[in-house]
Formats: structure tokens, sequence, C-alpha cells
């Protein structure tokens, strides 16, 4: 025995059902979709404990260390920072995973003082920060550029 199959005519039916089946039948379309990846690296303040070992402070009230800046690069690596933290001339405190302390200086337009809880910035290609080309994007929506990046040493005493 062979099975036949009919082709039904539904003659002028015009339900929401039979609009659906009907559009189940029509060959599909398909499309190209592209994945882009967005990579954002958040830098957050270091604890008190960690920025005084990092700058080499024995306990509270013995810091008569001084320091003085040299200059750095244009670019760090973003994977080296370990810790932020804004200071009162405007600059925000970079604590490296090599111990070093670097200070970048802010566009004028911004404030240190909106980067207190740290801040975010977009991977590049390179995975490193540089002056004058990546955005530093602080939790409460600032948008600052780095002008100068110069590294903290002691001075000689």
């Amino acid at each position: 025995m062979q099975a036949q199959v009919a082709d039904i005519s539904l003659g002028g039916i015009d339900s929401p059902q039979v609009q659906m089946l009907d559009e189940a039948r029509q060959p599909q379309v398909l499309s190209q979709v592209r994945i882009r990846q967005r990579v954002v690296i958040r830098v957050s303040p270091s604890p008190p404990n960690a920025r005084e070992r990092l700058l080499g402070l024995q306990s509270r009230g013995a810091s008569g260390t001084s320091y003085r800046e040299v200059p750095h690069d244009d670019c760090v690596r973003v994977d080296n920072i370990v810790g932020v933290q804004p200071t009162a001339d405007n600059r925000l405190l970079l604590f490296m995973e090599n111990r070093n302390v670097l200070a970048a200086t802010l566009d004028r337009e911004c404030t240190a003082r909106a980067f207190y809880s740290g801040f975010y910035v977009e991977r590049n290609e390179d995975g490193r920060l540089c002056v004058q080309r990546d955005l530093l994007q602080s939790r409460a929506g600032t948008s600052c550029s780095v002008e100068q990046l110069t590294r903290l040493v002691q001075a000689a005493s």
C-alpha cells in the first residue's frame, strides 16, 4: 500500500493559525551574526594597609618618607595595576604589581575625587593604558583621559 499525500487547500480561510502554518512552510532566511567581544577591566581602590605596604611605610604617623617624581613611559600594562587612590592635587596614584607607584595626571576637565571607588578601562589589543589614548571611566559616570604618567621614587635623605 502506498501512502497518498493530498494537497489540502484551505480556500479562503484567513485565521492567525492558518497564517502561522503558511509562514512555517516558507523557506527559512538565514542571516549572519557577528559576536564582538568587549572586555572592561575594573581597578578598585587598594585597602589602606596595602597602600602603606606599597609605599614602604611602617605604621601610621611614621611617614617621614618623601618622594620625588621621575618620568615614566606613556603606557602601562593594565593587568599590572593592583589599586588606585585619588590625590588632593587632582591625580590618581596607581599602585603597580611590581611595587612601583605611578602618578596619573588627569585632563583639566576632570576631578580625581570622582575616582574614589576606582575606575573602569576598556581593554585594548595591546593590553596597555596609554596617555591621551584611553579613557578612564569612574563608577559615577565621569570619563577622563590621562595626560601624563610619572613614577614616584623615594627621595634620598
